[in-house]
């Protein structure tokens, strides 16, 4: 039986204090990602025949790339993180706490996607090419972008960023508990026939002579 006392919270306050926990660790991250990520710097430019054309300079269209790269980078490493801190406790170990977990990475997910999104849309403003300041006399105007959360603008794009955190946390998460000797994972209520110690040279039964 292993030594582990009994936990003094409830299995379901312990999910509710993960998943929280998750959620503000998101917000975190999506101010600290809407300092870092770079933005998109362009121009508006006022063709010969009248029309505004809008481009981005040299290789700056690539930011949008590398800024939902870097949020999603970001996620991960909270993730990893959050499933070997969980592990810690150890009193509630198993099913409940992978699921805590995984709906805790993917709040995570969300909340620092909208937080990082709405802090770049302050920082940045929105870009209003019809009233660009520009005219044949000033005929390029030069603006910055806020840089993306998600790779494109499809639904499936934005569910796979949120997903892939939650799929990272629940992998730690896995590999930890099928390292553990225990088919209890040590966690509460003990169960006395979940652990056997390992047959060694030393501790085997003498086999019959040939």
């Amino acid at each position: 039986m292993n030594g582990i006392a009994a936990p003094r919270y409830s299995r379901r306050r312990a999910v509710l204090t993960v998943i929280a926990g998750l959620a503000g660790a998101g917000a975190v991250v999506g101010a600290l990602w809407a300092w870092l990520a770079p933005p998109v710097r362009g121009v508006v430019a006022l063709a010969r025949d009248g029309d505004r054309i809008r481009a981005y300079l040299g290789n700056e269209g690539d930011n949008f790339f590398v800024a939902a790269f870097l949020l999603v980078g970001m996620l991960c490493v909270v993730a990893t993180i959050a499933a070997v801190l969980v592990w810690q406790w150890q009193a509630h170990r198993g099913p409940a706490m992978m699921a805590a977990l995984t709906v805790g990475a993917m709040t995570a997910a969300g909340v620092a996607a909208g937080v990082g999104a709405l802090l770049v849309h302050l920082r940045y403003g929105t870009i209003d090419v019809a009233a660009a300041p520009v005219s044949p006399e000033h005929r390029v105007h030069y603006v910055a972008e806020a840089p993306a959360v998600f790779f494109g603008h499809s639904p499936l794009q934005a569910a796979l960023t949120i997903l892939f955190p939650a799929a990272v946390t629940a992998l730690v998460y896995s590999l930890i508990a099928v390292a553990t000797a225990r088919d209890d994972l040590g966690a509460w209520p003990p169960v006395d026939a979940a652990w056997a110690p390992p047959v060694t040279a030393e501790s085997a039964p003498p086999s019959a002579p040939s």
